[in-house]
């Protein structure tokens, strides 16, 4: 079974790749790809932060006894790149390329910013301190990432 780093920086390749098609489909104007691609991004990436936040971060914490630390932080991330994400369906709804790719630049910002800080700092410690729950905790985010 791939370790929690692994399982969780795979689901960031995916998402990322995702997201890029949708952009392109509105900068070449070809929203009705983009209207075919961007489900799977949203409900992809909402998933990845469900799987975050109801499996990884509660273990981390209860291995750490850190809830306001850097859990709290990503948690706060997350819930910008949701309403980043609420904007960028109400643009492709109104067919607004500038709201769109606007929104997409930040969104893309915070993602890779988000990814990093999560890929290089708090993976690899939930790798190293969640010792008795890591293969419990592995499958389960496996299982809800679709894995």
């Amino acid at each position: 079974m791939a370790g929690l780093t692994q399982c969780l920086q795979e689901d960031h390749q995916h998402c990322d790749a995702v997201f890029e098609k949708a952009e392109a489909a509105v900068q070449a104007g070809d929203w009705t790809a983009c209207n075919d691609i961007w489900p799977a991004f949203k409900a992809q990436l909402l998933r990845h932060f469900d799987a975050e936040e109801q499996s990884l971060f509660p273990a981390f914490e209860a291995a750490t006894g850190m809830t306001a630390g850097p859990t709290f932080v990503m948690r706060e991330e997350h819930q910008i790149m949701r309403t980043l994400v609420e904007e960028l369906d109400d643009a492709l709804v109104e067919q607004d390329e500038d709201m769109f790719l606007g929104n997409a630049e930040t969104l893309l910002m915070y993602m890779q910013q988000h990814n990093l800080k999560e890929e290089k700092m708090l993976y690899p410690s939930c790798d190293r301190l969640i010792t008795d729950a890591k293969d419990k905790v592995a499958a389960r985010l496996a299982e809800m990432l679709g894995q």
